[in-house]
């Protein structure tokens, strides 16, 4: 049997820009029909808890307020720029099992969306949610009942506190080069920026081809800094996830074979183990065929036994007793994968005629295909054509709306600047 492996922590960060955003909203939020992830059951998601709820804006949408409002300021920042962070916790699915469940859990990530409002500020958090509706299947199979795995997503602003001097070109010489203003600047690569150097075994400074020091990676201080504020709010129990791990960097597809493959090496131990069980129940069936033919019975209808089978029908008796629960054990189990199948196969059944309408939905065009494949292709290309006028004209657009609010805000400033030098 495969032995339980350490709980470990695990804290990482997804960046999007603005053309994912969309998508991670519908998938964080669970505004999909249906997901990719097939370990998620929907009919779960009533559970999952928000400790930030978008309110019903997209994340996209909330950016664009915040911005409008003066909270985030978008100032130099590059059209294909990182806009939101998404910062991932969680830990291994027994250590929730092993400390209470779902309402460990609960109490669990409550804490840790603490550590990430101190971290990147209340009102720089888009998003933070608790999914509770992705199953374990591996997990489930060990138990023998539906066990789920618990993670925070939480969707941050990247933001830093810029100050913006006054130029020599003021006309106030004691003006220039004091602070103008701070803005809360958006800026992944500044919020992420370490200073802390990397130190070898010996306890010294490891340093570029240059001479200049090294520095850790922000995302190893990060999962320091999750570990040790869990822990000192008395969630212990874990560990902090190994440092240099490639499972956060892996793609997801690699992510899960590498997964399946430790879960056949734990069934393969477990069939090694079925082979050991059998060979007890094997002899078990042999003597209970044997009990028949124990004893004899006597003048007054008493079976008489001898001392050697009543040695081997009390030692089978006791071990009955131990099995007992075994069998009871394996019953639920049983109980647990039949469930599990039935709600397998009614996922398939509706998977398929999804399929079947969508397929039916198409029929037009997939016989367009096949008897005009040049202009349905030709089609395509018009579509595709009207698709990225559109997406010009759009960009035109947000470039027009964020010169506006700039003019806007420029003249707010003239006007206040007015007004003090009226006072």
């Amino acid at each position: 049997m495969a032995t339980h492996k350490p709980d470990m922590s695990c804290a990482r960060v997804v960046q999007y820009k603005a053309s994912g955003l969309d998508k991670i909203y519908r998938h964080n939020e669970r505004r999909n029909e249906s997901y990719g992830n097939e370990n998620v059951i929907t009919e779960m998601s009533r559970y999952n808890i928000h400790f930030k709820d978008p309110g019903g804006e997209t994340y996209t949408e909330i950016f664009r307020r915040l911005e409008d409002e003066g909270v985030i300021s978008t100032r130099g920042l590059r059209e294909d720029a990182t806009l939101l962070d998404e910062i991932i916790i969680d830990v291994n699915t027994q250590y929730f099992e092993e400390h209470g469940g779902y309402e460990y859990a609960k109490r669990f990530y409550a804490e840790a969306f603490h550590f990430i409002e101190k971290k990147f500020g209340a009102e720089h958090i888009v998003s933070a949610v608790m999914h509770a509706d992705e199953l374990n299947t591996e997990a489930s199979e060990r138990f023998g009942k539906d066990v789920y795995h618990y993670h925070l997503h939480a969707m941050v602003i990247p933001v830093v506190d810029k100050e913006i001097r006054w130029s020599k070109r003021c006309k106030d010489p004691e003006l220039r080069g004091t602070v103008k203003e701070v803005i809360h600047q958006v800026s992944h690569s500044k919020k992420w920026a370490s200073n802390i150097p990397l130190i070898d075994e010996h306890g010294e400074i490891i340093l570029r081809k240059n001479g200049k020091p090294k520095f850790r990676k922000s995302y190893s201080i990060l999962q320091d800094e999750v570990y040790e504020h869990m822990v000192s709010h008395g969630f212990i129990g874990f560990q902090r996830g190994e440092r240099g791990s490639t499972a956060a960097h892996l793609d997801t597809l690699e992510f899960k074979i590498e997964k399946d493959k430790e879960r056949l090496a734990e069934i393969e131990g477990r069939i090694e183990q079925a082979k050991l069980d059998y060979e007890p129940a094997r002899e078990a069936k042999q003597k209970i065929e044997e009990i028949d033919s124990m004893g004899k019975r006597n003048i007054t209808g008493k079976v008489v036994l001898s001392g050697e089978d009543y040695a081997d029908l009390t030692a089978l008796a006791k071990e009955g007793l131990t099995s007992r629960s075994k069998i009871w054990d394996m019953q639920r189990g049983l109980e647990y994968y039949r469930d599990g199948f039935e709600r397998y196969s009614r996922r398939y059944d509706d998977l398929r005629e999804k399929y079947e309408s969508l397929t039916e939905k198409c029929r037009p065009f997939l016989d367009a295909m096949e008897h005009f494949p040049e202009l349905v292709a030709a089609f395509v290309n018009k579509l595709r054509d009207l698709f990225a006028d559109k997406a010009a004209r759009e960009q035109v657009e947000r470039a027009r709306q964020i010169a506006e609010r700039e003019k806007q805000r420029a003249m707010r400033k003239l006007t206040k600047k007015g007004w003090d030098m009226e006072r």
